[in-house]
């Protein structure tokens, strides 16, 4: 071992930084596909849930995982979190102020769920207004727009919007379209929420450049996601709850289980509270914060473009 210490002292500072690189490759290659984030995987490479796959490949494999669990979204997202969803979704929506006459932009919202609540809370504003005429004028204006990538989704929303008879209302647009790649102009938008859709992107930074550029000054962007947990037992609770229970419900109520052994280990991959912060700020947005719920299994963040 002495002798081998010498050899690598009288080396050259070229042949050791080969040496150092060599050594990295070869620990980084066994280790990177378990434990390295996504933001660290080479450009050509994304996760999908603990797989390293081509970027090609994951807006496909994606897709397939949403066109699978389309039909069972609503009911399996109540049993997987006894229903407490329907409250977190409520809390991004009061924390969005919605305003008669707005013109807003829900992300990855195919089954409706953020838009009719929205919308349920622009007609609650509505209904308090005194002037019958501006309350006319401004739900015309109103325009909610929901935007997802697979057809499945937005079929399911429009049968619920249907249902709830608002399925003729002008005022609720359905568009099939790409956080990465919006259709919609600049500044167009007065508001953006996404909710438990961007830990499935590609390119989480194209998203958050595309929020902030559709976006008028003074615009909000809100993203509900499922997060990361701090406390220590509350944490194996909830890895317990997540890695052997959740994939066994998508196996009994939807007949899938790789779907929902994928929806856990993508909230695993997704980057903690304060790095996804990091990461709003460094598309534009400012006075970014985020407010933990249920002791992080979910948080919501927020940024305002000025």
């Amino acid at each position: 071992m002495y002798a081998l210490g010498c050899l690598i002292l009288l080396l050259s500072d070229s042949v050791k930084r080969m040496l150092i690189r060599m050594v990295a490759r070869r620990l980084g290659s066994k280790l990177l596909p378990r434990f390295a984030p996504a933001a660290t995987l080479h450009s050509h490479a994304t996760s999908f849930g603990f797989k390293e796959v081509n970027e090609e490949e994951k807006s496909q494999l994606v897709g397939n995982v949403f066109t699978k669990v389309a039909s069972n979204y609503d009911i399996m997202n109540d049993l997987m979190s006894g229903g407490l969803h329907r409250l977190w979704k409520d809390r991004l929506v009061s924390k969005l102020s919605p305003f008669p006459g707005m013109k807003h932009l829900d992300v990855a919202g195919g089954t409706g769920d953020v838009a009719f609540r929205i919308l349920e809370t622009i007609n609650s504003v509505n209904r308090r207004a005194t002037v019958d005429t501006l309350e006319d004028d401004l739900q015309e204006e109103t325009q909610i727009y929901v935007c997802d990538i697979n057809p499945n989704m937005l079929n399911v929303g429009k049968k619920r919007a249907q249902e709830r008879g608002l399925g003729d209302l002008g005022s609720l647009v359905w568009v099939e379209g790409d956080a990465e790649k919006l259709t919609f102009m600049d500044g167009s938008m007065d508001g953006y929420t996404i909710a438990f859709g961007i830990r499935n992107v590609t390119h989480i930074e194209k998203v958050l450049a595309e929020a902030y550029r559709v976006l008028k000054k003074g615009g909000r962007f809100l993203c509900l996601e499922l997060s990361h947990v701090d406390t220590p037992v509350f944490k194996q609770l909830y890895d317990y709850y997540s890695f052997s229970v959740i994939p066994v419900l998508g196996e009994l109520v939807a007949g899938d289980r790789d779907s929902y052994q994928y929806l856990v280990e993508s909230i695993r991959r997704f980057p903690p509270q304060e790095v996804f912060a990091s990461m709003i700020a460094d598309a534009g947005f400012q006075k970014v914060e985020y407010e933990n719920l249920v002791g992080g299994v979910v948080a919501i963040h927020s940024g305002l473009k000025i």
